[in-house]
């Protein structure tokens, strides 16, 4: 078969799209792109001759004189959806990434993991796509799905061949305009419980996990929307309603509160065409206002948990910036320099020369409103969390005093950029980018202004931030193994003892609202580690013996009463076993 033919398979493909249910009086359509079957050298060739053509060094190379770009068109339809999309015919392949403009921060108190609860129930089917179609006619397809969540934002995205395109489209169209006629209890239900064993597995009974329901609370107050986790609380998730579910829909599940990006191998006019009948049945949703919050000012807090662990670990926060403000990029190389490599300052001091850690890292976690920045690390048997402190609080003092070396900030803006730059050899890569620099800066083609802030940033400028944001007023958690909290660390940056602290014991870990709980695109910018651990289809059983905590809270002010959030804010549903 010669390239550019379609064959038999590609054919009964599109006499399979052809026969799809029709949404009302439309049905999305869009010229089936040719998908040849090549000999696996040959394919194998093809996907090595565009890596190297898309390598960092030959980028970098050809960016001392030309300016990087990645160009797109931007397209809005009358009924307020956004549309962008951005051609590449390197690879017949092609991604779709919706992004609505709601997540955690959108929620109530007492109404929290709305917005991750529905990102489950997106995927249970709608009017002409019952469940399990979603899945099942996008693999017969060869693409693959999947959805997250944090903070800010609820993404959805496909990815495959570029043929599949039509198909995603009128999955896309048909759960945004058609999913709540068959939203029912027995659904909702469902996914609540596979929510709530998700909670089960990665904060009640995950060694540490009680630092996500611990460390947002103490950095921002109950009224701020960052102050619950994504994930949401046991009793809020288990008082969520259908009517509840149905009303979070229709206010932020409207195509004036959604941006799609089209990337691959594609044509901008028939994508257009596509998207404009696919989806513009769906009428408008109402305006979004959103109160700004309400200032607030840190002061230092230091808490102590026991946990069923066997080494201590440490967690120190410190209230940042939000996303791609000023200071953003030099807090990334800051990061960088002290966790980002095997010679960076803490990595080196504290695994390396002195063997008192068993780990550390350290993420800057912006965010749309505001950010954090945090170090994690763990003690090596025999060593307090006091000996940590101590030793970070050097290697800050240093860095805020004397600045990076001129090779360590060389290393840093290198490695941050290849990593920038290796990433867009993926298109599903790139469309999740555009579609975060449209939401946050409102030009999807931001590339070279991101980089650019990178390799603006000097010694001076880490010299600052560090100075600025890292040796601020902080939040120390210690979480220590059961019954040995001497070893927890305890006092503050200025010295002072926090062994008058006010505190409390508890035989399990505080929940949401209750009245007796006291008051990047570069490797750590936005949410570090973005969790992948959601499970769609059946929920599975809770395991037994869940992990007995005993929490110890030592509070150096009487602060607000704290929410919960998830500590680094981003949930991603996983395909569980299918029945």
């Amino acid at each position: 078969m010669r390239c550019g033919e379609v064959d038999a398979e590609s054919r009964d493909f599109a006499e399979l799209f052809r026969e799809l249910p029709s949404h009302s009086t439309h049905r999305a359509s869009l010229t089936l792109m040719p998908f040849a079957r090549f000999p696996t050298f040959v394919a194998l060739a093809m996907i090595t001759t565009a890596t190297i053509a898309l390598s960092p060094a030959r980028v970098a190379a050809q960016s001392a004189t030309a300016r990087l770009r990645v160009p797109v068109t931007v397209d809005t339809l009358p009924n307020g959806l956004t549309l962008i999309v951005h051609e590449d015919h390197s690879v017949p392949t092609v991604a779709t990434n919706v992004w609505f403009h709601v997540g955690s921060s959108d929620e109530q108190p007492g109404r929290t993991g709305f917005a991750h609860l529905f990102e489950h129930l997106m995927f249970m089917g709608s009017e002409h796509a019952p469940y399990p179609q979603f899945d099942r006619l996008l693999e017969s397809a060869g693409a693959s799905n999947n959805g997250t969540t944090n903070n800010d934002r609820t993404a959805y995205y496909e990815w495959g061949p570029s043929n599949a395109l039509p198909l995603m489209l009128w999955l896309e169209a048909d759960r945004l305009g058609w999913l709540l006629p068959t939203m029912d209890s027995a659904k909702l239900d469902a996914q609540r419980e596979v929510v709530k064993n998700e909670r089960r597995q990665g904060v009640e009974n995950q060694p540490y996990g009680i630092a996500e329901d611990l460390l947002a609370p103490a950095l921002y107050p109950a009224s701020h929307p960052y102050s619950w986790p994504v994930i949401g609380s046991m009793a809020d998730l288990s008082a969520a309603s259908l009517d509840d579910v149905k009303a979070f829909f229709r206010r932020y599940y409207t195509p004036n509160n959604a941006v799609i990006v089209i990337a691959g191998a594609v044509r901008s006019d028939s994508v257009r065409a596509a998207v404009r009948q696919a989806f513009a049945d769906i009428p408008r949703g109402p305006a979004i206002t959103r109160p700004a919050p309400v200032p607030f000012t840190l002061r230092d807090t230091v808490m102590v948990a026991e946990d069923q662990v066997q080494l201590p670990r440490l967690y120190v926060s410190w209230r940042a910036v939000p996303q791609y403000h000023a200071d953003d990029a030099a807090l990334n190389v800051a990061r960088y320099l002290l966790t980002g490599a095997r010679n960076a300052r803490l990595t080196n001091a504290l695994v390396y020369e002195q063997e008192i850690a068993k780990d550390v890292s350290a993420g800057n976690d912006a965010k749309k409103l505001a950010g954090d920045f945090g170090i994690v690390v763990t003690a090596r048997p025999g060593v307090t969390l006091n000996t940590l402190q101590q030793a970070i609080d050097q290697q800050i003092a240093r860095l805020a005093a004397e600045g990076p070396t001129a090779r360590e900030l060389e290393q840093a803006r290198n490695a941050i950029e290849a990593g920038f730059l290796n990433r867009l050899e993926f298109v599903n890569a790139k469309a999740e980018q555009l579609n975060e620099y449209y939401y946050f800066t409102g030009t999807p083609d931001y590339f070279q202004r991101d980089l650019d802030r990178y390799r603006a940033v000097t010694a001076d400028d880490v010299k600052r931030v560090v100075a600025t944001y890292l040796q601020a007023p902080r939040v120390l958690l210690s979480i220590v193994p059961r019954g040995k909290p001497e070893l927890a660390a305890t006092r503050l940056a200025g010295g002072a003892s926090t062994s008058a602290a006010r505190g409390f014991v508890r035989d399990h870990p505080p929940t949401l609202g209750d009245p007796t709980f006291p008051c990047g695109p570069f490797g750590g910018r936005g949410s570090p580690g973005e969790r992948t651990h959601t499970q769609r289809g059946r929920a599975a059983r809770a395991p037994r013996g869940a992990a007995h905590r005993l929490v110890h809270w030592r509070l150096t002010t009487r602060r607000h009463n704290p929410r919960h959030r998830r500590l680094h804010g981003q949930h991603a549903r996983r395909r569980g076993r299918r029945a």
